[in-house]
Parts: C-alpha cells; sequence; structure tokens
C-alpha cells in the first residue's frame, strides 16, 4: 500500500468510505459482522484511513470503526 504525508501524518493513498455501511443508501443487506471483516481487511491491506461521519448514522459507523 502506498501511503501519503499529510500534515505530519502517514495515511494510506486508498481509503475506506464507510457510509453505506451505517444503510445511509437502503440498499443491500449488509450486516454489523461484513461491514467489521471489511474493516478488518482494509487494516490487513494497510489501509490507515476510513471516511466517516456522524451524518451517516446516528453514530452506527463510528461504532462499527471503533
Amino acid at each position: 500500500m502506498k501511503h501519503i504525508s499529510i500534515g505530519g501524518l502517514d495515511v494510506s493513498r486508498i481509503g475506506l468510505g464507510a457510509m453505506s455501511m451505517a444503510g445511509y443508501y437502503n440498499i443491500g443487506s449488509g450486516s454489523d459482522a461484513e461491514s467489521i471483516r471489511t474493516i478488518h481487511r482494509a487494516l490487513d491491506l494497510g489501509v490507515t484511513h476510513i471516511d466517516t461521519a456522524e451524518i451517516y448514522g446516528p453514530y452506527t459507523n463510528e461504532e462499527l470503526v471503533g
């Protein structure tokens, strides 16, 4: 995984968008367990940036991400 320095932080060039993990799009039949597996896989691959926001929520994504 390639990284870039942003404001003194070493961040992966590829991030994981977590909007759909909270069911924001109201599609699919994803589960918390599937979302957690996806997060773990991204971390295993070297992703260090997970994009989330409370508006996706309420706070569902933050609880999944930790």
